[in-house]
C-alpha cells in the first residue's frame, strides 16, 4: 500500500476511534455548564414565571408559576450533572429539550433575549446540540456507556 495512503488510514483511524468520545463529551459538559448556571440563577432568583405564564405553551400555561419554576430550577440542575456524569444522558436530553422548547417559545422568541434581534437563535443551538446526545448517546467517556457495557451485554 502507499504510505501516504497508510498514513491517511491510520488518521482516520485515530480519528474516529477519538470520535467515540470526545465530541459527545463536549457538548455534554457545554450544555451542562449553559444549564447549571440557569439553574443556579433560579435557585438563588425570584420567580418571575407568573410575568410570562400566558406566553408558555399547552399544558405548561396552566401548571402554577411556582410548580414551573420549581420543574424549571431543577429540570436545569439535575440535568447539568446528569451531562457532566453521562448518566441518563436520554432522558436529560428529552428533559431539556422539553424546557428548552418552552423557553424558547415563551422567553426568547420575540424578545430580543439572546444573541440575536429575534430570539431564537441561542434555544434552537441548545436544541440542535441535544440531538446527537439524544440519537446517539453520550459517548464512550460517560457512566451511560459503562452500565451498558456491564450490563447490556447482547
Amino acid at each position: 500500500m502507499n504510505p501516504l495512503a497508510t498514513l491517511a488510514c491510520l488518521l482516520i483511524h485515530r480519528m474516529n476511534h477519538i470520535g467515540e468520545f470526545l465530541p459527545q463529551l463536549g457538548l455534554r459538559l457545554f450544555l451542562a455548564w449553559e444549564f447549571w448556571e440557569s439553574g443556579m440563577t433560579k435557585l438563588r432568583g425570584e420567580n418571575w414565571f407568573s410575568e410570562i405564564q400566558s406566553s408558555f405553551p399547552f399544558p405548561f400555561n396552566i401548571i402554577p408559576t411556582d410548580i414551573s419554576w420549581f420543574i424549571a430550577t431543577w429540570t436545569e440542575l439535575l440535568g447539568a450533572v446528569a451531562l457532566v456524569l453521562g448518566l441518563g444522558t436520554r432522558f436529560a436530553a428529552v428533559a431539556m429539550i422539553i424546557l428548552d422548547v418552552v423557553a424558547w417559545a415563551s422567553v426568547h422568541a420575540g424578545n430580543g433575549y439572546n444573541v440575536c434581534n429575534n430570539g431564537w437563535k441561542l434555544p434552537l443551538v441548545y436544541l440542535i446540540m441535544f440531538l446527537p446526545l439524544l440519537f446517539s448517546g453520550p459517548g464512550r467517556l460517560s457512566l451511560d456507556h459503562w452500565i451498558a457495557r456491564r450490563f447490556c451485554r447482547t
